[in-house]
């Protein structure tokens, strides 16, 4: 896992090029500590920077960024390539192969754009990656993340420069960085805990989407949109179309493939474990991480004192019934809020899933005992897993059987009783769900925090919100719908983001099985009944957990990373809230909406429940505007 930099000048760089790759790339040298490097072809107006976090090969033949053997890709490149063997004999066997010079995957990854080229090259990947290769001979710049969105890239033109980078401090240490908020962005970081792509909160710099790579040319202009090399679409069309009969073998045959792909993934030269969170997830990835391991398998979990925010003992039954070496940590409330001033610098965009904070503890752990560390993220959004799912198509079920005109009025009567409200009541919701003609404007109005949110920020407009996956008339099951969309969005921007950030800021690599793509395409076609059973979510994980796991682990209710923040905010940081909300404050900044911030603080202190994420949203942006002014 590393951090990658770099930035294309048509009119050609100066001797000063060198000392700001550098300051790039040691922006974020928290991504790799263990090696950094630049190179750069003045006369082309191109600089590549890169800090390594040496995983696989640790040697100076890893060294990035890397020229290819024939002279004409540079590369800067961060991530895993999985099936690097696999495809280094593939080489070898077309006699493509140059004359390794060591064992990493950067140099196969190399060989293979110069063999394949960059798109066939992306469709033989199985990893987790994120990279720019400057093609000497065209002279162009290509861009390319991995399938799932596990790895960042964010990139823009400002000032003159065209920028790329793995967080968006890298940019911001160019001295040509000249970008403004953006307030619609920032509308939906308020709305959803993050920012959707491709926006982020500066305007002019984007993130490139999950599954697509870029190519710029030298001058730093686009050539055209970014390209799909892989779509989530055609994974659910395809699915649907050649989906599998309902039978026991559906177990057998995902099992082989989510223990072939954790085994693909404990490849590593360096210490390696495994986050242990208690649930079904991530005990089934250590349950056949052990099955293959030679002695017993790290794995790691913190505990909390907090009623109701504990699965350490879950954590620490299953460590006992594998086997594992397993280390635990019970952190205080104290412990926890002394992570909160940190969180701004760390995720580096305004970020407000509040499970961000065990995330990075359970990370800290971790990274003093090992540099790789799998994880169960994925499972949920593949095969049912949040309580959501069943409750909103209930739901809907219930509300679409209703005649058009019936649901219309009654949402009509329902919305008068609510109406102008920033955060919604019972009659809100009802309104809202009997108004609602497709079920996909439902899905997007549910997973916001708050109605209206372009009322609270000054200058914008009623942003989109993760529409990018738009009307799904190819998905008929509202729990299809659902799924997909959280696969989409909340998956990359949310989970992956959180994991992410966390796990780098100290020098942490975490891999996720269940996001291997073959994975991700069986999922999509197996019957409903296998994902999000008529009892249990997950149920064909149960079904193989059934094999590998104690009985308890299948009954306990998923829990998620959580910990009681709005207690907190209104306890012992009551304080360091009242400052970043404060009218003075507000009123200088001029980005908020004064009035309506303090209605919402004011409510949040009264104890309104449904006041406690916007606010925290609204925490998260404030203490991020600390960390840039």
């Amino acid at each position: 896992m590393c951090g990658i930099v770099g930035f294309l000048h048509g009119g050609g760089l100066d001797d000063g090029a060198a000392a700001v790759t550098r300051a790039m790339a040691s922006a974020i040298a928290h991504r790799g500590p263990d090696d950094s490097g630049i190179w750069i072809d003045s006369e082309a107006g191109v600089a590549l920077g890169h800090r390594r976090l040496a995983i696989v090969d640790l040697s100076p033949a890893g060294h990035q960024p890397m020229v290819s053997a024939s002279g004409r890709f540079v590369i800067t490149y961060n991530g895993e390539i999985y099936n690097f063997g696999q495809l280094r004999g593939d080489l070898e066997e077309a006699g493509a192969a140059p004359a390794w010079s060591g064992t990493s995957d950067t140099e196969v990854l190399l060989a293979a754009i110069d063999h394949w080229g960059v798109r066939e090259a992306l469709g033989r990947l199985n990893g987790m990656f994120a990279f720019g290769v400057w093609d000497r001979q065209r002279r162009i710049l290509t861009l390319a993340r991995d399938r799932l969105g596990e790895k960042p890239l964010y990139y823009g033109s400002t000032g003159g420069a065209f920028l790329f980078g793995s967080e968006l401090k890298a940019l911001r240490a160019h001295p040509d960085f000249r970008s403004q908020l953006d307030r619609d962005a920032l509308i939906d970081m308020v709305r959803y805990d993050y920012v959707p792509a491709p926006r982020t909160i500066w305007q002019g710099i984007a993130k490139l989407a999950a599954g697509h790579y870029v190519e710029i040319a030298e001058a730093g202009a686009a050539i055209g949109a970014p390209v799909a090399y892989w779509s989530l679409r055609d994974c659910a069309v395809s699915g649907a179309a050649n989906s599998l009969p309902d039978g026991p073998e559906l177990a057998v045959d995902l099992e082989a493939l989510v223990k072939e792909a954790i085994g693909m993934r404990m490849i590593a030269d360096v210490p390696l474990g495994a986050f242990l969170s208690g649930g079904i997830d991530s005990s089934l990835i250590v349950a056949l991480m052990q099955a293959q391991s030679s002695r017993p398998v790290k794995t790691f979990t913190i505990g909390f004192a907090e009623e109701g925010f504990d699965e350490a003992p879950q954590a620490r039954r299953i460590a006992n019934y594998l086997g594992t070496d397993h280390t635990e940590l019970y952190v205080t409330s104290r412990d926890a809020m002394d992570v909160i001033p940190r969180l701004p610098e760390i995720w580096d965009e305004p970020f407000g899933d509040s499970s961000q904070i065990p995330t990075f503890l359970i990370s800290q752990l971790s990274r003093q005992s090992i540099t790789v560390a799998l994880s169960g993220d994925g499972g949920d959004e593949l095969f049912g897993g949040y309580s959501r799912y069943r409750k909103q198509e209930r739901e809907w079920g219930g509300v679409s059987r209703l005649p058009v005109a019936v649901r219309k009025a009654l949402s009509g009567i329902a919305g008068m009783r609510s109406q102008g409200a920033l955060i919604r009541g019972p009659a809100g919701r009802a309104a809202k769900m009997l108004g609602t003609e497709a079920f996909e404007d439902l899905y997007r109005w549910r997973v916001s925090r708050v109605d209206h949110a372009e009322r609270l920020v000054r200058g914008g407009s009623a942003a989109h919100g993760p529409s990018a996956f738009g009307a799904l008339p190819f998905l008929t099951n509202p729990v299809d719908k659902m799924m997909y969309a959280d696969t989409l969005t909340y998956l990359p921007e949310d989970i992956l983001t959180k994991v992410d950030r966390a796990s780098m800021a100290v020098s942490l690599e975490v891999r996720a099985p269940f996001l291997d793509h073959r994975i991700v395409e069986y999922a999509w076609r197996l019957p409903m009944a296998q994902r999000l059973g008529p009892i249990d979510s997950k149920a064909i994980l149960r079904t193989i957990g059934r094999r590998l796991l104690p009985p308890q682990v299948l009954e306990q209710p998923k829990m998620g990373f959580c910990l009681p923040v709005e207690k907190w905010v209104r306890g012992p940081l009551r304080t360091w809230g009242e400052d970043l909300l404060s009218e003075d404050r507000l009123a200088r900044q001029q980005i908020f909406d004064v009035a309506a911030v303090r209605q919402l603080w004011h409510g949040f202190l009264a104890g309104k429940k449904r006041h406690d994420n916007v606010i925290w949203n609204l925490l998260m942006f404030q203490a991020w505007m600390d960390t840039i002014n």
